[in-house]
């Protein structure tokens, strides 16, 4: 008797979960249809998008590559209207390629101030990402280097050359060479001293930097750290005072044969 009351529980709980479900089913079923249906045409229209982008973005990259083999074979004019072309409707970062070759371009072109611009304009748009930004803040202070004030040097690429700047190296190299140019020797000597004292310096910066830094000592540019002691003096110099001790000796000895 007690397992056919049981039975007959477990029939009756069977029977309301499954009205509960089919109650569910009814009220929820068309919503959960509803989003089955969206994750997978979601899921379409992403991909579809991605491959879209690839596609695009390949086409960018063949175009930027016939500007490149343009400028190889000396057709400047149709490399300009190439890149201007993909400034215009490139997509990814090709753009802003576009836009840094064609400044090289006017840099080649003897444009010098054209290219300061237009690097300058890149290193300002924050649109650009950060590493290309940056570059192109180098691009414009080299240039500078060689026509501008270290004002002018200071402004595209002094930020760059704080601690923990991956830059920081060439960044501080011109603003070196700049200092130098402009005869502010002290500041050429710290900013050279920066590069020489720092272990993790690039060696082609750092041997350039030394370079300087001995051409300044030999041209008298920089200050002595200490000045030389007495004991110190150099066999030229012992030889000069030698000979200015002995001088006087040499003249006392005529006058008193010219006596006898």
């Amino acid at each position: 008797m007690a397992n056919q009351n049981d039975s007959f529980i477990r029939e009756v709980n069977e029977e309301l979960r499954s009205d509960r479900m089919r109650d569910a089913w009814r009220r929820y079923g068309r919503y959960l249809i509803a989003l089955a249906v969206l994750a997978v045409v979601g899921t379409a229209a992403w991909r579809g998008y991605e491959y879209w982008q690839d596609r695009k973005a390949a086409s960018s990259g063949d175009i930027f590559m016939t500007a490149l083999n343009q400028i190889k074979a000396g057709e400047n004019d149709a490399a300009k209207k190439t890149l201007a072309e993909l400034e215009a409707s490139g997509h990814g970062d090709y753009p802003v390629l576009a836009k840094l070759r064609a400044a090289t371009l006017l840099e080649q072109n003897s444009d010098t101030a054209a290219a300061i611009s237009a690097f300058s304009a890149i290193g300002k748009d924050r649109a650009v990402p950060e590493a290309l930004r940056q570059a192109a803040k180098l691009r414009a202070g080299w240039l500078l280097v060689d026509t501008g004030t270290y004002d002018q040097v200071s402004s595209e690429v002094e930020e760059l050359a704080v601690d923990g700047n991956p830059f920081r190296f060439s960044a501080r190299e011109i603003l070196g060479l700049s200092a130098f140019r402009n005869g502010d020797y002290d500041e050429a000597k710290q900013l050279f001293d920066e590069i020489t004292g720092d272990s993790q310096a690039p060696v082609n910066i750092l041997n350039r930097a030394q370079i300087v830094l001995d051409v300044m000592a030999a041209d008298g540019d920089t200050k002595p750290d200490a000045a030389p002691a007495a004991d110190d003096q150099t066999p030229a110099a012992a030889d000069d005072a030698q000979s200015s001790d002995e001088q006087p000796a040499g003249d006392d000895a005529k006058a008193d044969s010219d006596t006898n």
